[in-house]
């Protein structure tokens, strides 16, 4: 128990666990969206199932550290381009989300009436069929949370490794993170949901992720915190724009 005593146990904590929140925030975001499609019902279960995923894949990743860092060695070359098994699982997930959030975009502002009449319709009783289309969408839904666990879990362990060399403290900054998520992801959630702009900023933000993890896939870095201030300026002006929205609608109402 003495390690307990340590303070640099405590602080490689505390900076593990500030570092993987902030690594999933494309993660809440990501679960966030998809689950805005699903019936309010079914809205926490599948919150509760992605996040349990995103938990399993990255302490799973932690246990077999010898193969996650073996996905780095080189697998054949491209023009000159060398390819490891991890920017497969990159480029796969990068375009993976280019598309989704490509299609959402599109449902959100293209076929808004047909989600809308959707909406309209949940008050009345369901058939066996309506019910089976219902659980099939929940888990499809799950599976591509679990795809894309797997994608946001890869650097987030190999940059767990790189900060950290106790594997318990990996561990625990996993699960803690994790936790904190689960405690955000529902007011997120809620608030995207609200807000359709906020919800197209974010699908935004999403293809941004996309095209970062498919350029990281052929070694062009691009560092995560540029991407994150685009999203915190973006989401800044948003604010503004929701805080006039409502002070608008206020003085019509006094009026």
């Amino acid at each position: 128990m003495e390690f307990l005593l340590d303070p640099n146990i405590w602080i490689a904590f505390a900076m593990l666990t500030a570092l993987e929140i902030v690594l999933g925030i494309d993660n809440i975001i990501f679960i966030s969206i998809l689950v805005g499609r699903l019936p309010p019902e079914q809205r926490n279960l599948a919150r509760r199932l992605g996040l349990g995923f995103a938990m399993l894949t990255r302490l799973a990743l932690l246990f077999s550290l010898s193969w996650v860092m073996g996905l780095k060695e080189e697998l054949f070359a491209i023009l000159g381009q060398s390819i490891s098994g991890r920017d497969l699982v990159l480029l796969g997930g990068g375009l993976f989300l280019l598309y989704k959030a490509s299609h959402e975009i599109f449902v959100e502002v293209e076929a808004r009436e047909q989600r809308d009449d959707l909406v309209e319709e949940k008050g009345t009783p369901l058939d066996a069929a309506a019910v089976a289309a219902r659980r099939t969408m929940l888990w499809s839904i799950i599976g591509q949370i679990a795809v894309i666990d797997i994608v946001f879990s890869l650097d987030s362990v190999i940059t767990a490794v790189g900060m950290v060399d106790q594997l318990g403290v990996m561990v625990a900054a996993v699960v803690a993170a994790v936790g904190v998520m689960l405690v955000a992801a529902k007011p997120i959630g809620d608030f995207v949901d609200r807000h359709p702009s906020v919800k197209v900023l974010a699908l935004a933000f999403l293809v941004m992720v996309g095209m970062a993890l498919t350029a990281e896939a052929f070694d062009a870095h691009v560092p995560k915190g540029y991407i994150y201030a685009a999203m915190a300026f973006s989401l800044a002006v948003e604010a503004l724009n929701i805080r006039a929205r409502r002070k608008r609608q206020e003085l019509a109402a006094a009026a």
